[in-house]
């Protein structure tokens, strides 16, 4: 078990999200980060398909109640177990008792950690993942125990790690496709998207991203249409809404672009007044 001794500013526990359930109006949810959460899997040697806890801006404080074996991916918060400093991307050997702590932020927005065997919540619908009205809590609390594994005593702490693409948080091209309405844009807005540099809204979470800027707006309602984490949505007033991995499972808004896989990983991992510009690709 992990005892919670401080909750942070928002963490909770997920994989890969619950999908084929978006009949029944449910969204995927699932790390917002798949890249960081992946490396974190891969390190302790766990199926990328384990639960992990995602911890947004850090200020989370863990008591291990048993020794397993942890790694620490995605941003970088200043992870310390019993106040010492420890090795990101790397696999750490946690022995009972000890105390995990994350501070200083000194990029990225989020940051995963993995236990080995993954964490063992209870799985709703095929997945482990926290989602408001699925799960009993949509967030870790304080005082709360989190179940995990007893370890395989052969396993062994490294001293080597996996070098991260630092592009990964730093880089301001969102890469994207055209979405379903995209080609009822004209010709000048259609320019636009790709010319304009956008910034994120403080209206930003795990639902999706409001920008700030926005392109003239000519196009007619929609009927409500299927959406899915990463479709980019035209509101009325010409402002984008880019859904992320909680997002709702239809929307009235004319779908105008979807982004890659990697690139909701990319923007997962920047927050209020970052920039950047759409790339599109091509099919």
């Amino acid at each position: 078990m992990i005892k919670v001794l401080k909750a942070g500013f928002y963490a909770s526990i997920q994989d890969n999200g619950r999908v084929g359930f978006a009949s029944k109006g449910i969204p995927i949810s699932g790390v917002m980060d798949s890249y960081s959460a992946n490396i974190a899997n891969s390190i302790v040697d766990n199926s990328l398909e384990e639960a992990v806890l995602e911890i947004t801006f850090g200020g989370v404080k863990l008591q291990f109640l048993a020794d397993t074996f942890i790694c620490i991916s995605g941003g970088n918060f200043s992870p310390k177990i019993n106040n010492l400093p420890v090795l990101m991307n790397s696999r750490i050997r946690i022995l009972k008792n000890d105390i995990l702590t994350f501070g200083k932020i000194h990029f990225g927005v989020r940051c995963y950690l993995a236990v080995k065997d993954g964490f063992q919540s209870e799985k709703i619908l095929k997945s482990r993942s926290f989602y408001q009205n699925i799960t009993d809590t949509s967030v870790i609390q304080k005082n709360s125990f989190l179940s995990i594994n007893k370890i395989d005593a052969t396993l062994k702490s490294t001293n080597t790690y996996i070098k991260v693409l630092k592009s990964h948080f730093e880089t301001n091209q969102i890469r994207c496709y055209k979405g379903p309405e995209f080609e009822l844009l004209n010709k000048n807005h259609q320019q636009q998207l790709f010319e304009k540099l956008f910034t994120i809204s403080n209206d930003n979470n795990r639902m999706g991203y409001r920008l700030n800027e926005a392109i003239e707006n000519n196009l007619p309602s929609i009927l409500t249409s299927a959406v899915l984490p990463g479709t980019v949505q035209l509101t009325s007033s010409g402002k984008l809404i880019v859904l992320m991995r909680d997002c709702q499972v239809t929307g009235g808004y004319p779908r105008i672009l979807q982004l890659s896989e990697n690139a909701i990983n990319q923007l997962s991992q920047k927050t209020t007044n970052s920039d950047f510009k759409f790339v599109l690709e091509s099919l």
